[in-house]
């Protein structure tokens, strides 16, 4: 698919068909992921794919926003394999988690599985419930699936700032 076509298509699919995805699909996404650019190359990324109809259930006791979808990624990232800042000690870890996340919902759209991107979950919950050890921090969830007949961005969608409101060149004033 055209990428340019790929990303205006793209919209947090929040009604999904209750089919599971074929491994084929999930390794292609998480193919993806693993191609995804960290700081240094470090890789502290941590994927847990819930795709069983267990998971599933225990999932939807840390969040409410999983939308029936047959499966998510909770995308984690390992905070003591982190690229560190020298100026102000700020890690990438958890920006690498987050262009990760970006690349497996690009990769999803691309072979028709829609996404959306969770934050409201509850991360003690899912830290109990998948057993996710303290170095490992959860940052997104992105539940995915194929969209229902019913599946269609909501209004929000189609409202972006201006650019000239977001974009700003040579420094701020």
């Amino acid at each position: 698919m055209d990428f340019e076509q790929l990303i205006v298509d793209r919209y947090s699919v929040r009604n999904f068909k209750g089919e599971p995805l074929p491994q084929e699909v999930v390794d292609k996404i998480l193919e993806a992921a693993h191609k995804a650019p960290t700081g240094c190359n470090y890789q502290p990324q941590r994927i847990l794919v819930l795709n069983t109809d267990d998971s599933i259930k225990k999932l939807r006791d840390c969040t409410k926003c999983h939308f029936g979808a047959p499966c998510a990624m909770l995308v984690c990232h390992n905070k003591n394999e982190s690229w560190q800042r020298v100026y102000d000690g700020a890690l990438s870890s958890q920006v690498d988690a987050v262009i990760v996340t970006t690349y497996m919902m690009l990769a999803a759209q691309n072979l028709g599985v829609g996404t959306c991107w969770v934050m409201h979950f509850d991360p003690l919950a899912m830290r109990t419930t998948f057993n996710i050890p303290e170095e490992i921090e959860p940052v997104a969830l992105l539940v995915m699936g194929y969209p229902s007949k019913e599946a269609k961005p909501l209004e929000m969608h189609y409202k972006n700032r201006p650019l000239n409101e977001v974009v700003v060149y040579d420094s701020f004033k």
